[in-house]
């Protein structure tokens, strides 16, 4: 027996119990890994809440976590790695738990840590996958509401790559940050906008929002075409014809490797805020929800 984390009710963060579990079995194309490291993502809140019970009901128990980084115990017919190898990926029925499956996993260099690895699989395929629906690209000026959170501020380090001029709206506290990653930094909050237009004289052209926090009318006013404005965070998108960003975590597999890359060579760099305990994987939700974090939070099994 091994142990995870798992709920078998919707709720608070308290549904949260640490329970013995049956390792998983790699089926074929899989691969079975001692967890290091397992990321704490916003959609494993949403789904523990119950808010994302009419999409896709929870067959109770389950067990959280979409990434997670670890060293291969087991294999599967077919497997893409080897038992010994460390990898990092996108979690087959949960990532919170002491054995994880991963199906495409992805070699992590010794420059990578752990906990770096097991943040890049989520909010790495989705600020790839916003840039690339936008169609970010040299001389084109972007600006990113939330560019210190976790999805943002690595929207910005590909954008700045991609030689597109950044604008990041983020608090105080972070603009030296935001701006030591080639993006121009505008405090969030009551009169951005103004903040916005005098930091880009020329205009922005598209607009990436990871914040969530009611920006959209004026994005739309600021770039002159809902179609130019994209939202991973905001639920009232349909409202003002924006197109809202979704996408599953296994489809990272054709991205990862390149940001895994960019990490080890110090070009793409994740905000870990702070480490727990496997058994303090609630507290982890709890500090997600009261907005907390700097960063992504990881567990560490």
């Amino acid at each position: 027996m091994s142990t995870a984390i798992t709920f078998s009710e919707y709720g608070s963060s308290e549904v949260l119990r640490l329970t013995e579990v049956a390792p998983p079995q790699p089926g074929p194309g899989q691969v079975r890994i001692r967890v290091r490291a397992a990321s704490v993502n916003p959609l494993d809140i949403k789904i523990r809440s119950g808010l994302m019970a009419k999409v896709s009901p929870a067959r109770f128990p389950v067990i959280p976590g979409l990434d997670a980084a670890g060293v291969v115990d087991a294999v599967g017919e077919g497997a893409g790695a080897a038992v010994g190898d460390d990898v990092l990926g996108a979690a087959v029925g949960g990532s919170y738990s002491e054995y994880a499956l991963l199906e495409r996993p992805v070699a992590k260099p010794e420059a990578v840590s752990w906990e770096t690895a097991a943040s890049l699989v989520t909010v790495g395929q989705t600020a790839h996958r916003v840039l690339g629906q936008l169609g970010v690209e040299p001389g084109r000026t972007l600006l990113v509401h939330g560019a210190a959170g976790s999805v943002g501020f690595i929207a910005v380090q590909l954008a700045v790559a991609r030689g597109a001029t950044v604008i990041g709206t983020a608090a105080e506290r972070d603009l030296e940050r935001v701006t030591e990653r080639g993006a121009t930094a505008v405090r969030y909050g009551e009169g951005w906008l103004e903040r916005v237009k005098a930091a880009a004289p020329g205009g922005v052209d598209l607009v990436f929002d990871a914040s969530g926090a009611g920006v959209l009318a004026d994005s739309v006013a600021l770039t002159g075409d809902a179609d130019r404005v994209i939202t991973i965070a905001d639920m009232a998108a349909q409202q003002h014809g924006v197109r809202f960003s979704a996408g599953s975590a296994d489809q990272s597999g054709h991205v990862l490797p390149e940001l895994v890359e960019l990490a080890a060579a110090g070009k793409l760099t994740v905000p870990v805020w702070r480490t727990y305990p496997l058994a303090q994987a609630a507290q982890a939700h709890a500090d997600l929800e009261a907005h907390r974090n700097r960063g992504k939070a990881v567990l560490l099994p």
